[in-house]
């Protein structure tokens, strides 16, 4: 018979799912804000309109329900062929009819849902692959999902923003790109703040480090490279700048 609840009891999972199913509703309640004809305008994505951000949430939650199966089944079934494939899956989903894209994402949300929802408990632990390479439990992919929905959702020029994103999605956010930047070594004498949320993190062994700082919302937006507005800048550099924040390191 099939579940009609969660089969997995983990507490930790289960606020998890939780949050990405209600960044999911939030970038369904942006999107349904938004008419047909706007589909068509400029997302906060340079090269991608409202539709590639909505074809890319759609084939998203399709590649991630792969991986579920594959932890269900122990059948490896990737995320994608190749990331070529996964481009050109997004950008033949920006030329869907307006209603094709809605259903696309309608859709793909509740078959990933249902994918999670199914999947026993002890197959959470199995092993998957992203399509970067990185072999990781099925519990991962919660994260995946909640860090793709809540973002992209203000990437839709909507009216969302950073400060919509829950605080734990926005903290477990700065902690993936900082750690980004640390593991290419993009970070050197960057240093970067949330005082409110005593969080520290880049290269703090740095003996005179530009210190970016600011509210959570304010700097991981930053982080992310969409915006600057409610950080400030210390250090070398910024003085005779006036304090101008410097542009993130790239972090995707």
């Amino acid at each position: 018979m099939v579940a009609r609840q969660d089969q997995t009891t983990d507490p930790e999972l289960l606020a998890a799912l939780l949050q990405a199913r209600r960044g999911t509703a939030f970038f369904a309640r942006k999107l349904n804000e938004l008419s047909d004809t706007e589909l068509d305008g400029d997302s906060l994505l340079p090269g991608w309109t409202r539709r590639h951000i909505t074809a890319h949430i759609g084939y998203n939650a399709r590649a991630i329900a792969r991986l579920i199966e594959w932890a269900a089944t122990g059948v490896e079934t990737p995320m994608y062929a190749s990331t070529a494939v996964r481009d050109h899956e997004i950008d033949f989903g920006a030329t869907l009819s307006p209603i094709a894209l809605r259903h696309l994402f309608d859709h793909s949300a509740v078959h990933l849902n249902v994918e999670w929802r199914d999947l026993p408990g002890d197959a959470w632990h199995h092993k998957v692959r992203t399509i970067q390479g990185r072999e990781v439990p099925a519990t991962e992919t919660v994260w995946m999902r909640s860090r793709e929905v809540w973002m992209h959702a203000v990437d839709l020029a909507n009216g969302a923003s950073f400060a919509d994103i829950p605080a734990p999605v926005l903290e477990r956010l700065l902690a993936d790109i900082t750690g980004a930047w640390h593991t290419r070594g993009t970070d050197k004498g960057l240093v970067v703040k949330v005082p409110d949320r005593d969080l520290t993190f880049g290269d703090t062994t740095s003996a005179t480090p530009t210190v970016v700082s600011g509210p959570l919302a304010a700097v991981v937006e930053w982080a992310a490279g969409r915006g600057n507005g409610g950080v400030t800048a210390t250090g070398p550099g910024t003085e005779a700048k006036d304090g101008t924040v410097p542009a993130a390191p790239k972090w995707i």
